[in-house]
């Protein structure tokens, strides 16, 4: 019954199709499960490589600034040594807690193609014979872009804030001992706001093929999304242009491609509409 529903959508009810999206859920969140299972038993690697490798000197950004530092002769100024911040727990249950949040976290990063795919796998049956055949296209597309995000976010929006929001004083009596909650929180928010950002050409994708939008409508409009950029480059960095500067960059080259792929499937549509008619 199940295989015959999904073959004929139209003769599905709402709540068929509800039904439908539940166990699509169910098996994307059990993936998630089993992947952050993985991450909360690999304690080790996710906290004292991944989470806390930018708060030490010898993290890949900060060499590579460093490098850069001693190529243009600035006298080693983007060379850190220490960063002057430490990191605490003050709660009881906090290390734990962390540790549970964090491994989900890390699970719904790493199962990410299974979360894309049982997506597909739900809108699948609603279209054409010839769309279908681009799914593993699509898969591995939003996969690419999601992390590449992700990679963007850690190496290079993470260390800014931590090295600008941790080096911060107002004064030199206030000592920089952040919560571990406050700590992650940041470097999962920089990580997990990139990953999803940059999935902005698929999302402009499915709004071109729906009819929302269109690519006269993206260039009208170029003026507003520079604004809303900046203003999403604002939240998920630290406050200095420099940063969200590096954030905007890729985001508008992002919106750039957008419109040729919104501009492709107005081309492709049209071409089809021809041959119906």
């Amino acid at each position: 019954m199940t295989q015959n529903t999904q073959k004929d959508p139209q003769s599905m009810s709402f709540l068929d199709h509800l039904e439908e999206l539940r166990w699509h859920l169910i098996r994307a969140t059990v993936a998630i499960l089993i992947a952050g299972t993985i991450a909360f038993i690999a304690k080790e690697f996710i906290f004292d490589v991944l989470i806390f490798g930018p708060k030490k000197p010898d993290f890949p950004t900060y060499k590579g600034l460093c490098n850069l530092s001693r190529l243009l002769h600035l006298d080693e100024s983007l060379c850190f040594k220490e960063l002057p911040f430490s990191v605490q727990s003050r709660k009881v249950a906090g290390q734990f807690s962390v540790h549970i949040w964090t491994s989900i976290t890390a699970g719904f990063i790493f199962a990410f193609p299974y979360v894309i795919y049982e997506f597909w796998r739900f809108i699948a049956p609603a279209m054409h014979a010839n769309e279908k055949k681009y799914s593993k296209g699509f898969i591995i597309i939003c996969s690419f872009l999601f992390f590449l995000g992700v990679l963007f976010g850690y190496y290079i929006i993470t260390p800014l804030s931590i090295n600008f929001l941790g080096g911060y004083q107002v004064s030199k009596e206030v000592l920089n001992e952040f919560d571990i909650d406050s700590y992650i929180a940041l470097v999962r928010a920089s990580v997990l706001a990139c990953g999803l950002i940059f999935e902005l050409p698929v999302i402009m994708y499915f709004l071109t093929k729906v009819g929302l939008v269109t690519p006269e409508f993206l260039r009208k409009y170029r003026k507003f999304a520079l604004v809303i950029v900046l203003i999403l480059s604002a939240v998920i960095t630290p406050p200095d242009i420099a940063s969200q500067v590096i954030v905007a960059i890729p985001v508008l080259i992002l919106y750039e491609i957008s419109i040729y792929i919104s501009k492709a499937v107005i081309k492709k549509e049209n071409k089809k509409l021809k041959k119906q008619s």
